[in-house]
């Protein structure tokens, strides 16, 4: 059967924290075996494991590794691959591969064979400055200022969260930008990482709770923009967007109390309008009285 190593001999012997450890488990970059209640590595997932901390200290987040793994599963047909199976090189940004029985890298997210390697795969790493999960969370930070760069903001706050799990606001920026660009699925696990950490956090439960409601699970999203009302009683958007829920789960008379409440914290908000709205009584509507005939001709 081979050695066995639990997750705590793993982060003993690579320096790495549980947490990160449990985020590559979840993207099925490291897949130990569950038995007994613990995780147990074998020699290969200890090897996609240095692999995953190898990259990483390079500033590559571990999603895009789970992105370019992917796409070379679907362009030849391997499904799933281990991480341990594949040669993974890092030059500048760029991420390429050599898929198992092959010698050629592959670029995975340009879709497009590289270069032959001319020295071993470690002697193509470009060594990187490292900077400080603050220096990264203030670069990502500048990113979020103009749309085209929030691709880039995600991977930096990804990087953030490697390197600064417990960090509450990198996982709720991560959750906005993802939140950006229409990616709600991604959006809702970031800020459910968040929660995780800070269950009172109102933030963290508000914006998860918008995101959830967004997907339209609403049941689910109330139960979180409640739990935002009792942390922020006076935030005013968290009783609108609640007030959202409540309405498209049927229940106005409750909803009805939210965008109450919306307009006595924020009279002059900017969805002031639209909770007015919500709150005049429908018209009766004016029964119809039937036309009256013309004189039929004789």
């Amino acid at each position: 059967m081979g050695q066995r190593y639990t997750r705590r001999e793993v982060g003993r012997i690579l320096g790495l924290d549980a947490r990160r450890l449990r985020y590559w488990e979840r993207l099925r970059l490291v897949r130990p075996r569950a038995r007994w209640g613990e995780r147990f590595y074998n020699f290969g997932d200890l090897a996609a494991a240095g692999t995953m901390k190898r990259l990483t200290d390079h500033r590559i987040p571990a999603k895009r590794v789970r992105r370019a793994v992917a796409q070379v599963e679907q362009q030849f047909g391997e499904s799933p691959l281990a991480l341990e199976q594949l040669c993974i090189v890092e030059q500048g940004r760029e991420l390429l591969l050599v898929p198992p029985g092959m010698t050629r890298p592959f670029n995975p997210l340009r879709q497009q064979w590289a270069f032959s390697f001319h020295a071993s795969p470690a002697a193509n790493l470009r060594a990187m400055a490292a900077r400080t999960p603050e220096e990264l969370f203030e670069s990502a930070l500048e990113c979020e200022r103009q749309q085209e760069m929030l691709p880039e903001a995600i991977d930096t706050y990804e990087r953030v969260v490697e390197l600064a799990p417990d960090w509450l606001e990198a996982h709720i920026n991560l959750g906005v930008a993802y939140y950006q660009l229409g990616q709600l699925s991604d959006a809702c696990a970031a800020f459910r990482g968040a929660v995780q950490l800070d269950p009172i956090s109102g933030i963290a439960r508000y914006n998860l709770g918008c995101t959830l409601e967004e997907l339209g699970e609403y049941d689910e999203a109330i139960e979180h923009l409640e739990r935002a009302v009792r942390a922020m009683p006076a935030h005013a958007d968290v009783h609108f967007n609640l007030a959202l829920a409540y309405e498209k789960r049927g229940e106005l008379a409750v909803a009805r109390e939210h965008w109450l409440l919306y307009l006595r914290y924020a009279p002059n908000g900017p969805w002031a309008d639209q909770a007015r709205a919500r709150l005049k009584p429908a018209a009766p509507r004016r029964r119809r009285r039937a036309p009256i005939p013309f004189p039929r001709k004789a």
